[in-house]
């Protein structure tokens, strides 16, 4: 993993979280226990803080940055899906933020709240607790139903256990 320490900025990753070899982790970047930072992921607290809470999925080729001074704040059982951009906002917890979505500057994505893919969550926009928004710019369109949260629960526990397992398994191919 490429985890580095920018200038006194070193990350904090919790033990049990797994984050792989192609993903960076720079600066002033705390990752909770149980998460899960995939390929190609860039979590970056060059001159800005990251926070990501326990047991957070963040998938392929996420970007994570803050702006100087500021901080970015993905909660708890977040899942950041692939390609997302979250840049200085915050994202509470439970919450599903869709492929190639962006979450702009203090923008708020509230709790179980979802954002569809390539949603753009627009500057101060705010996403309340347990609704839909979809489109550029985003729009809430109704609310998290049960079986969202059913199905989207499941997703979530399959990439806590790759966190685990994602250590034990990975073998390196000949080239």
């Amino acid at each position: 993993m490429a985890v580095y320490e920018f200038e006194k900025r070193v990350p904090v990753i919790g033990e049990t979280s797994y984050v792989s070899h192609s993903a960076s982790v720079i600066g002033k970047v705390t990752i909770g226990e149980e998460c899960y930072i995939a390929p190609g992921a860039s979590v970056k607290g060059d001159y800005g803080e990251i926070h990501v809470g326990n047991g957070t999925s963040i998938q392929d080729n996420v970007i994570i940055h803050a702006r100087p001074s500021e901080q970015t704040v993905i909660g708890n059982n977040v899942t950041l899906g692939h390609g997302c951009i979250i840049h200085n906002a915050t994202v509470k917890d439970d919450a599903v933020i869709g492929m190639g979505a962006i979450v702009s500057d203090y923008s708020v994505v509230g709790e179980w709240a979802i954002i569809g893919e390539g949603a753009v969550v627009r500057a101060r926009f705010d996403v309340p607790d347990g609704m839909i928004a979809v489109g550029v710019p985003a729009k809430v369109i109704g609310e998290v139903q049960d079986h969202h949260r059913e199905e989207l629960t499941g997703f979530k526990a399959i990439y806590r256990d790759l966190a685990r397992r994602y250590p034990l398994g990975l073998k390196k191919l000949k080239e």
